[in-house]
């Protein structure tokens, strides 16, 4: 484990450090000028650079927010000086910030103090967990997040009469883990106006009972019918949802997020939120702020007034959507599903539209950022970025595919030719691996998540968590690409084990790859001379380890611009 960091000649045993600092410096070759001594030191770590030309060392420097050397700890402790902080970390394992490409940053720091229905195990639970938390509620007070399953129990959708007794004096929308649909009470639905009457909605789904009445589940689309009625949060309450996120992270390793908002409130109000972190010196992440394909008029005019931001806060990328989720059955295939054979799925928007914002998103220098899932949706986005590609100018766009999770095994090799990144989440492919067949069949998953392809073909994979429908911890996720074996871990060899990827594989996707999806691989994802001091510390070489207990390993200390925002308490 770790020591605490301290100061050689501060703390109690500063004598004893700086003695091993000497000795070190005395076996060296070198020396560094005195105006290079490092304001943070780690040393005696198992340093994984991902730079490929020096991928290991045993120390880092840095220098206010950069890292100003890297190499032996004989090399490394020469630029130890009066005030340098120091980290023996007893050789645990150092690597580049993690970069989550994709995380719902603010309803995932709502959602810590929201009621949780992520495992609720049957219908019982469910409602009286909603009961639970609803006796804390003020009365008119909407109670959100949830985060439900139904295939915990079985498959069958929740309705309305499992909470409307509970919840007598508060409305409810509570979302499935993928978002894609929600549950609401029916004061929520009366606040909203929906009834038997209400019309179908494009690219979203009333679920009604046999008298045509809406059972309390909206999928896609049809969720904004009540999300418009949710009150918009204030800026106190949209600040602490921040402060929460953030630490969350933090705990986890995460140095950067991409941050995809969520329809629950406007996008821009997440970005005023970050701007005003910004502004207070408050954040302790960096960001890079998407908001919607559709307002990309709107970020073009931003971009203009504002530029794209700094290595704290960066903005440029429109997130879309092409179709829906598996879970929900809203995930667009070119066949039906293996256990509804009447359906296939769909796209949310048509693909004209589709076509005309992402065009012109890309003609305003922006960088489309979109959801696809079902084989459909991803083939028919591939096509769209290829006409952009082929009628546009020859300049680096890094079109981005988010999800990509069942791809047409023709469709593979397209990423790479055509340069698209597959932003992945790979803790979806061990969640989903408990059911997905049922669903798609044993063929079409052959290639679901198909990260160990996609790399051997030259793609850019890039990986994220998707919090808050999932955790933000990338450790689960290298967990999950290492091993694919499901959370039930029924599948012991791993859920299409053929897909599995190296730890090192892995790693590169959670930081350099990460780095490369928002145009910042100049700056960060990697251990090396001029890059951000931002790290991870971990009690373990993940390299070094069984596979199956890299889900066993801790974060002990997150670094962000060389300044330690995250220390793991009773880990010396």
């Amino acid at each position: 484990m770790a020591s605490s960091a301290i100061n050689p000649f501060r703390s109690t045993g500063k004598y004893c450090v700086l003695l091993f600092a000497m000795l070190l410096a005395a076996c060296s070759q070198t020396s560094a000028p005195e105006s290079e001594t490092a304001s943070l030191v780690i040393m005696n770590a198992r340093v994984w650079t991902g730079d490929l030309d020096k991928p290991w060392a045993e120390a880092v420097a840095t220098k206010g927010e950069d890292i100003i050397a890297v190499g032996s700890s004989a090399k490394i402790a020469l630029l130890i000086g009066d005030d340098t902080e120091v980290i023996m970390a007893s050789r645990g394992m150092l690597v580049p910030g993690f970069i989550d490409t994709h995380v719902h940053f603010l309803v995932g720091g709502r959602s810590i103090a929201s009621v949780q229905l992520r495992d609720a195990a049957n219908p019982q639970e469910f409602t009286q967990r909603v009961a639970d938390f609803a006796k804390s509620a003020q009365p008119g007070e909407w109670i959100t997040g949830g985060t439900w399953d139904h295939t915990n129990w079985g498959g069958e959708l929740p309705r309305r009469e499992w909470i409307d007794a509970v919840t007598p004096d508060n409305p409810v929308f509570v979302a499935r883990l993928d978002g894609h649909m929600a549950l609401a009470n029916s004061m929520a639905l009366d606040l909203a106006g929906v009834d038997a009457d209400t019309p179908d909605v494009t690219g979203g789904e009333i679920v009604r009972d046999d008298e045509n009445r809406p059972t309390g589940v909206l999928k896609d689309n049809a969720m904004r019918l009540v999300l418009k009625v949710l009150p918009e949060p204030t800026e106190a309450q949209l600040d602490g949802y921040l402060d929460a996120a953030m630490h969350y992270v933090a705990e986890n390793g995460v140095t950067t997020v991409h941050d995809m908002f969520a329809d629950d409130f406007d996008s821009w109000l997440s970005l005023a939120t970050y701007r005003r972190a910004q502004a207070n010196a408050a954040l302790i992440t960096r960001i890079y702020s998407v908001t919607p394909l559709v307002e990309w008029q709107k970020l073009s005019d931003d971009v203009a007034a504002h530029g794209r931001g700094n290595e704290w806060l960066r903005t440029g990328g429109v997130k879309g959507f092409m179709d829906g989720s598996l879970g929900s059955h809203t995930a667009a295939f070119l066949e039906p599903f293996t256990d509804t054979p009447d359906q296939s799925g769909f796209l949310l928007d048509s693909l004209d539209d589709l076509r005309t914002w992402i065009t012109a998103a890309d003609a305003a220098g922006l960088q489309p950022i979109v959801h696809a899932i079902g084989d459909k949706a991803i083939r028919d986005l591939l096509d769209i970025y290829y006409e952009i590609e082929i009628q546009g100018d020859d300049r680096d766009r890094r079109f981005r595919m988010e999800h990509a999770q069942h791809i047409h095994p023709d469709d593979i090799p397209r990423f790479a030719i055509q340069n698209v990144i597959a932003s992945m989440q790979p803790y979806h492919a061990i969640d989903d691996g408990r059911w997905a067949e049922d669903v798609i069949g044993r063929e079409r998953s052959k290639t679901t998540y198909a990260f160990k392809s996609l790399i051997e073909s030259g793609a850019h994979v890039a990986f994220g968590s998707d919090w808050y429908v999932a955790p933000a911890n990338p450790l689960y996720g290298i967990y999950a690409a290492v091993t694919r074996r499901t959370l039930d871990d029924a599948n012991r060899d791993g859920w299409v084990p053929e897909q599995k990827v190296t730890v090192e594989e892995a790693l590169r996707a959670y930081t350099y790859e990460g780095a490369f999806a928002s145009f910042e691989e100049d700056r960060k994802g990697m251990l090396k001379v001029g890059m951000l001091a931002d790290m991870a510390l971990i009690d373990r070489d993940l390299t070094a380890i069984a596979p199956e207990t890299i889900r066993d390993a801790k974060v002990l200390r997150t670094i962000v611009g060389g300044r330690v925002v995250f220390t793991r308490k009773n880990e010396n």
